[in-house]
């Protein structure tokens, strides 16, 4: 890696003395760095989805609608795994800083310049670009936590790290309200929250470390003497494009069963995320203000869901995903069936339902994140989280953006919901597939 991106060199090692109380503060700096700018990456990722039903005052149809929301799942699964692979070589703090400013920019200019919303295909393309600078987040950030932070810990750090999406993403209903009371038009349900995300890639550099080596630390292994069995000096130092990708990525079976997994806990999560302002209006007849906070709801119910989760794998399961998994879509299955059939009209119910699938669904995703970095060594995490991402965008998100939009609109939302139904049942039925080989692989003296 060149340029800008490069990781900063290794420095000399501190006095035994410095390095404890150097630790403890980078590692809070550095997680409150990843966790802002992640927050900052989701206040620019869908907040798209509440101009939709303006959108639908102006004659666009839920399905091309639908067409242009899917390039951001499209050029977000491709960049996730493509950019991981330049991430595990590059300067995290730069590299994550970098696409959060880009991303910004493009959401500012979608709201700001009104020929970008004249069509479906400006908006496809600005979409597609946003999505593919979206990529850059969650890459670094994995490159963040696996170097800063040990395996025994990691799952719990990760699901506290996890709910920044939530805080970004419940934002953007709270702050789509707050735009319209200041500027007075729909657009700045867009340009404004991007304001705010510009302004936070600034603060993410400030705080961002790449490595403790870069820092004058050790690694956090030998800090904590916490050695995975398959830990190896070698996975120190920086890995080619090619071990990463073909030595440690692709020829990972367990990898793969994950990933088919994501692609239906996507499918879910996107499929009542993006759609829920446009269902609670015209089915539910709730309010814009009403839908803009049921959606503020849903998000942070995550965070409380996320981090239950995180911690009954932890402790309950020992470290193992899978079964924690399994429980959480099967719960996930009955809210939404709630959410699906209670009647218009019965708003506490509707918000209710809602929350449960907030608090419910955002456990598997972050836990099959948690599973991809376990399984390969440190210097690949970001390409391993990208692969299973490459699956959840672009099979999951993306169908949840088309085919929930073409199928409402020519079979209506009972249809909808039974697939996702059926999306809960297959997710259950692959991650079964890895309980054995989870509890193998990751505790083989058990």
């Amino acid at each position: 890696m060149i340029g800008i991106l490069k990781p900063p060199a290794h420095k000399e090692q501190l006095s035994k003395e410095k390095i404890d109380p150097t630790y403890k503060k980078l590692r809070f700096q550095v997680f409150m760095g990843i966790f802002i700018g992640y927050a900052g990456y989701y206040l620019v990722r869908k907040n798209f989805s509440l101009v939709m039903p303006d959108l639908i005052e102006q004659g666009y149809s839920r399905g091309a609608l639908g067409i242009i929301a899917s390039a951001v799942s499209i050029s977000y699964g491709l960049s996730k795994f493509l950019m991981g692979g330049i991430s595990d070589r590059s300067n995290a703090r730069t590299f994550m800083s970098l696409g959060l400013l880009l991303s910004g920019i493009t959401i500012f200019s979608l709201g700001t310049i009104p020929v970008l919303t004249s069509s479906v295909a400006i908006m496809f393309l600005i979409m597609l670009i946003n999505g593919w600078f979206q990529g850059m987040g969650w890459p670094p950030s994995g490159r963040v936590m696996v170097h800063w932070f040990s395996t025994k810990e990691r799952g719990t750090k990760m699901s506290i790290w996890n709910i920044a999406h939530n805080v970004g993403g419940g934002l953007i209903g709270p702050l789509a309200v707050l735009g319209i009371a200041i500027f007075g038009d729909w657009q700045s349900k867009l340009y404004f929250p991007a304001i705010i995300a510009i302004g936070i890639a600034f603060i993410a550099y400030l705080l961002i470390r790449d490595t403790p080596q870069s820092c004058g630390l050790p690694n956090i292994e030998k800090h904590k003497n916490d050695y995975p069995k398959d830990y190896n000096e070698r996975y120190e130092k920086e890995f080619s494009t090619k071990e990463i990708f073909f030595k440690y990525v692709f020829r990972n079976k367990f990898l793969w069963l994950i990933a088919i997994a994501n692609i239906m806990v996507y499918l879910v999560r996107y499929g009542i995320l993006d759609w829920a302002p446009t269902y609670l209006k015209e089915v539910k007849e709730f309010s814009v203000e009403e839908s803009g906070w049921a959606y503020f709801a849903y998000e942070y119910a995550g965070i409380p869901g996320t981090l239950l989760c995180g911690w009954i794998s932890d402790k309950v399961f020992r470290g193992r995903r899978a079964p924690a998994i399994v429980i959480y879509m099967l719960l996930v299955m009955v809210a939404i069936y709630i959410y699906w059939q209670n009647p218009p009209g019965h708003l506490v119910l509707d918000n209710i339902a809602l929350i449960a699938i907030g608090f419910l669904i955002y456990g598997p995703v972050m836990l099959i994140g948690v599973q991809a970095l376990d399984l390969v060594p440190k210097k690949a995490a970001g390409t391993a989280a990208g692969l299973t991402g490459l699956f959840g965008y672009l099979g999951g998100a993306l169908g949840a953006n088309i085919a929930i939009g073409f199928i409402v609109d020519h079979l209506g939302w009972d249809a909808a919901f039974i697939l996702m139904l059926a999306a809960c049942i297959i997710a259950i039925l692959f991650t079964t597939f890895t309980w054995n080989t989870e509890k193998r692989r990751l505790f083989a003296d058990n």
